[in-house]
Order: structure tokens, then sequence, then C-alpha cells
């Protein structure tokens, strides 16, 4: 009988993987993954080895999708990776996990790092209820998700570092001068935590920005 693994991995700190997440890479006969190359660093750390690699991408096509469930078919053991944190939250893999479903293949989950549950964490905005926007869309659409918030909701997103300050004129045109946490390089030698009103957010990144970048809004009064 078949099982997929949706194994989360580091978030930047290789330190930062569960027990049960190595023992199930060491004990999977294939790997579904986002680059080959960043996965056999983390399997490299762990002294894991080598092991057979399948990457998909965002918009894979739907025949290398089924390719992939068909060679899920043939092992006992197979594990879904991202780049970093938990697999399918804002990366490739969902259609992968649903046609696992579809086919009978059990899923099962080894959860762990989360670059949303962790920069909504340390933010000490309120987590209660939140929402997620995943990566903004560019150009209007961006400003059209914006403008959809409901007030007065904690809100997390992830942004690409050369449309950041950007992203930020827009937050402060359409839901003013909130308050805004941001966690970039989280876990990683350059970690930076920003935590102030949006408009000191962007005089305080208006140089060059680097790096990955999650950014918490709450869109209240007080911070």
């Amino acid at each position: 009988m078949s099982k997929l693994y949706i194994v989360a991995t580091p978030i930047g700190n290789l330190s930062d993987i569960t027990f049960r997440a190595v023992e199930i890479l060491k004990e999977s006969q294939l790997l579904v993954v986002e680059d080959k190359r960043r996965t056999s660093i983390l399997l490299n750390h762990y002294g894991i080895g080598r092991k057979e690699m399948v990457a998909i991408a965002e918009r894979s096509p739907r025949s290398k999708i089924e390719k992939i469930v068909d060679r899920l078919k043939m092992v006992n053991i197979a594990a879904l990776l991202s780049d970093a944190g938990t697999p399918v939250v804002s990366d490739p893999g969902r259609i992968v996990v649903e046609r696992c479903w579809q086919e009978g293949i059990e899923v099962d989950v080894v959860p762990g790092p989360s670059a949303v549950v962790a920069a909504l964490a340390v933010s000490g905005f309120p987590a209660s209820r939140f929402s997620f926007l995943g990566f903004l869309p560019k150009g209007r659409r961006r400003r059209r998700t914006l403008k959809d918030v409901r007030s007065g909701q904690t809100v997390v997103f992830f942004e690409s570092p050369h449309r950041f300050v950007e992203t930020l004129k827009e937050i402060l045109d359409i839901w003013g001068d909130v308050y805004i946490f941001v966690a970039r390089e989280m876990t990683k030698l350059h970690q930076e935590f920003f935590r102030g009103k949006v408009s000191e957010a962007i005089e305080h990144f208006k140089g060059e920005v680097k790096g990955e970048i999650t950014v918490v809004v709450r869109k209240e009064e007080k911070a």
C-alpha cells in the first residue's frame, strides 16, 4: 500500500526539523520536491544520502502530475517537500495530494516549520483569527485583494523583496497607517524583525531589500 507523507522542512535554519521528519525522509523511496538542489542540501546535512527525486512546479503540466502519481503507486513510502516550510501552503504540490486521495494513495502529514505561523506568533498581534493571502498578485489585482480584506482582521502574506516597498505604499493608501510586522530571512543568519506603523516601515525599508519576507498586518487602531 503506497503512502505519501507531507513533510514540513526548515524555513531557514537547518536545525529546525523534527526527528520524525528525518526518519520519514530516510525511509522514503521517492521525494516529490520543488528544487532538487535545495533538497539535496537538506539530505546531505542529515546524512540521508541520495534519493530518487522528482521536481514539481506551480505550472507543471497535468501529464507530469499523472506520471508522478503513477510512480507513487509503485513505492511504499514517499514524501512531498517544499523548498522551505510546510508544503502546499503557497507552494506547488496540492494537485498531487488531491490526486493521491482520488487514487486511494494514503496521505499523512509530518507537521513542523511554517513561516506563516512563526511570523504570526512573534508579531504579538491577535492570532485567534487571521487571513492568509499567500503571495499577493501583481498590479491592479493586488490592490483589489487588499481592498477586499475586512477591517479588524490580522492579515498575513508573503512578498518579494523587489516590490515590497511598493506594496507597503499600497497598504498605507488603502488601509491607512496601520501597524505592521515584517519578518525578513526568518531563522537565517541575517534575520530581521520590524514592528511599527506602515509609514515607519516604508522609511525603514526604503533602501535595497533582500531575502524572503513574511508580513503581518493588524488592521486596528492600536498594537
